[in-house]
């Protein structure tokens, strides 16, 4: 939990917004919107995890959704709606979703759920490029030159501590949650 981690509450209800910003403000830095123009303009690539409404004043909050998938920012979307899911949502490119009413706690856990799978995708493609040089130096050189260097350690220490960051960080996933990374690798430039 930190300060340096954005949230962007989109929530077009006063009471809710207000509700919310002090459950989210809390522990991470808050932005906020009530309208999907707002949302639009507000969200870039400092933005981490978006809790986004899908029915706003201005339009629908897959608007929302659709501007930052397309502008490529990483940030992971929260749909926190009282529209209850049917068979639309199988095309929305959202990370999560929250029927209101939503607890503090539960919130709180849609933003630690999303950022989890943030830095497990983070972790996940650091460990892969290390992993590749660990290989090309394994199928390269021998192995009382491998044993003989700093660097080659070094490499298979940040591996290893890579590695128990990812067990650590994928404990407490669901099956849904590793679905959702695999589609985000699938879809990945």
């Amino acid at each position: 939990m930190t300060e340096d981690t954005t949230v962007l509450i989109v929530e077009d209800q006063p009471d809710v917004l207000a509700l919310y910003e002090q459950f989210v403000g809390e522990q991470y830095t808050v932005r906020t919107a009530t309208t999907v123009e707002a949302a639009v303009d507000i969200v870039d690539e400092s933005t981490d995890v978006v809790l986004l409404d899908r029915r706003l004043p201005d339009g629908d909050g897959q608007r929302v959704l659709e501007r930052i998938r397309e502008q490529g920012y990483g940030c992971r979307v929260a749909m926190v709606t009282g529209v209850v899911p049917d068979f639309d949502i199988v095309g929305m490119g959202f990370d999560h979703y929250v029927v209101k009413p939503i607890s503090r706690d539960g919130l709180l856990d849609a933003v630690e759920l999303l950022l989890g799978r943030t830095e497990y995708g983070t972790k996940l493609r650091e460990t892969a490029s290390l992993v590749s040089k660990r290989a090309l130096l394994e199928a390269e050189k021998s192995a009382d030159e491998l044993a003989a260097s700093t660097e080659y350690r070094r490499l298979v220490d940040q591996v290893d501590t890579l590695q128990r960051d990812i067990d650590a960080i994928s404990a407490d996933f669901t099956p849904a949650d590793f679905r959702a990374m695999f589609r985000d690798i699938e879809s990945a430039p």
